[in-house]
């Protein structure tokens, strides 16, 4: 398929710029795959979905305050450092984004807070893209407690206010667990502790893998042959005990449902030979969209998305093309919500 396929207008008034008031009282969008029907609900109303026996996996990624402001040495001019990936704890090295870049070169000092964190940069990856090490004599526990504390939550650049405190819990899912991403895992947003509860009273199982959302999963595509399209690689741990839920469920015919596109990626890319999941731990660059057999689920719940996204691209590769290209046309008419702080689509 073509990048221009995925294209569509987005106003900015569609763009959520706060969650819902309640986690789970966000719109949903249920489509049914096997009849072309669309409901529209209320993101609790999912529980009526669900029986006893079927599977959700949540990715229990938990996001970092990605986002350090600092000062340049000896002309003290202002940049941002946003922290992609830590290339050696002991040695406190990391790949980030710097903004202005044409200001930050190799051999630089930058300083953060009142001096409390400083850094060399030490390489130059891409045009915004730096290597730099910070200079930091305390292990890898103090060193995280100081980000934490000089750190911003990375909310992307399109929702056009300045971050709240509130955001600190908001931009986190209940399942965040295990440190290392920079982005949240959206669908994961509209659930509550108490949601869940219900879920399993019916009988839900929930199953959890681990994806540290990166940057690269919010890439513009830049080519028009999607086939010529690279996806940066994200870290994905599907462990024993999501492998057995998740398993079992298919072995019964039951529903299997990923909570979001980070989930479906990871258990895409840890599928086995007779088309069960396998446990895997490592990097993955998979890109999925149409024409696309997933091996894994049979439903899918994901957030409305950018024109021309991957993570557009991957509902359409699950829910058929024509299908979520016009529920996207419907969420518009009927004021749903777009992006990160967004409503809901369950495609069945």
């Amino acid at each position: 398929m073509k990048l221009s396929e995925f294209k569509f207008d987005l106003p900015n008034s569609l763009i959520a710029s706060h969650p819902a008031e309640n986690r789970d009282e966000s719109r949903l969008m249920v489509l049914h795959r096997a009849t072309g029907k669309i409901e529209h609900k209320v993101f609790k109303d999912i529980v009526n979905y669900f029986n006893e026996g079927d599977v959700m996996v949540a990715n229990d990624t938990l996001v970092f305050p990605a986002r350090l402001y600092g000062r340049k040495e000896k002309t003290g001019a202002k940049i941002e450092v946003f922290l992609l990936r830590e290339l050696n704890a002991d040695m406190h090295l990391w790949d980030v984004l710097v903004d202005p870049a044409r200001k930050i070169r190799v051999g630089n000092k930058l300083y953060f807070g009142d001096g409390d964190l400083v850094a060399e940069v030490i390489d130059n990856t891409t045009s915004r893209g730096r290597t730099i090490r910070f200079l930091f004599d305390g292990d890898s526990a103090a060193f995280d407690k100081v980000v934490e504390n000089l750190g911003e939550t990375p909310l992307p650049k399109y929702i056009k206010r300045k971050v709240e405190p509130a955001d600190k819990e908001r931009f986190q899912t209940i399942f965040a667990k295990n440190k290392g991403a920079v982005s949240a895992p959206t669908a994961g947003m509209h659930f509550t502790r108490q949601l869940v509860k219900r879920l399993q009273l019916k009988g839900v199982d929930m199953a959890y893998i681990t994806m540290h959302i990166g940057l690269g999963t919010f890439r513009a595509v830049d080519v028009e042959d999607l086939t010529k399209h690279k996806m940066d690689s994200e870290n994905f741990t599907v462990g024993t005990e999501a492998v057995s839920i998740v398993n079992k469920a298919l072995d019964n015919k039951n529903k299997v449902c990923a909570i979001g596109t980070t989930t479906m990626r990871s258990l895409e890319s840890a599928v086995s030979a007779n088309n069960r999941l396998k446990e895997k731990e490592g990097w993955t660059d998979k890109f999925i969209f149409p024409p696309y057999e997933f091996k894994i689920c049979n439903a899918l719940i994901t957030n409305f998305h950018q024109s021309e996204s991957t993570l557009l691209m991957m509902a359409a590769a699950f829910g058929g093309y024509e299908f979520v290209m016009k529920a996207y046309e419907v969420a518009k008419k009927e004021k749903y919500k777009f992006l990160t702080y967004g409503d809901a689509m369950l495609i069945l």
